[in-house]
């Protein structure tokens, strides 16, 4: 009973930051424009997916959620979600944005082929500083981050035609826990 109660109150905890963090794709863009490494990414990608706002809670058992756009040259061509699932130690609630640049067409169709997944990380963040590291499908990524729109994030580059980066808005999460993000889209 305790622990549903606690689960309980952690969605309701991801469902205001969901809320309160929302940001605008504009915003959102220009933060990872100017964010160390990820500003190259924008020159040479084939397309992109930006979710500005992904909430995530969690008690032993955790989810996130988020709703982005899917860019191709430029243009807003689709849209997606994010949802993650995991299991582990983990206590508390944040927000982040994340970026996938996909390399070339064939990294767009298979992201944009409907429901695309990749995952298994291990991720620490502390309030509105972030240091993570995932282990995915998308490659090894690493990411260090603050709340300022000089953040910066950092990655391996280029997996499997995926790059992915993180930028932490704020909250409060321990986790060491096993998670994979699965991904929807619909085109326009």
């Amino acid at each position: 009973m305790k622990l549903k109660s606690s689960l309980a109150f952690f969605i309701l905890l991801l469902a205001v930051s969901g809320s309160a963090w929302a940001g605008d794709y504009a915003e959102a863009k220009k933060i990872f424009q100017e964010a160390g490494e990820s500003a190259g990414f924008f020159n040479n990608a084939y397309g992109y997916a930006l979710f500005p706002t992904i909430g995530k809670a969690g008690f032993v058992v955790g989810g996130a959620h988020g709703e982005g756009r899917v860019y191709q040259g430029g243009k807003h061509v689709g849209n997606s979600t994010v949802t993650q699932a995991s299991i582990g130690f983990q206590l508390g609630a944040q927000a982040y944005s994340q970026i996938v640049f996909l390399q070339d067409k064939r990294a767009f169709d298979e992201f944009t082929s409907g429901n695309f997944e990749f995952g298994a990380g291990v991720g620490a963040v502390a309030i509105t500083a972030a240091a993570n590291a995932n282990a995915t499908t998308a490659g090894n990524t690493a990411g260090a981050s603050g709340g300022s729109k000089n953040a910066d994030t950092v990655s391996g580059g280029y997996h499997k035609g995926m790059a992915v980066f993180t930028v932490a808005k704020g909250g409060l999460m321990y986790e060491a826990s096993v998670s994979g993000q699965k991904f929807t889209y619909e085109g326009l």
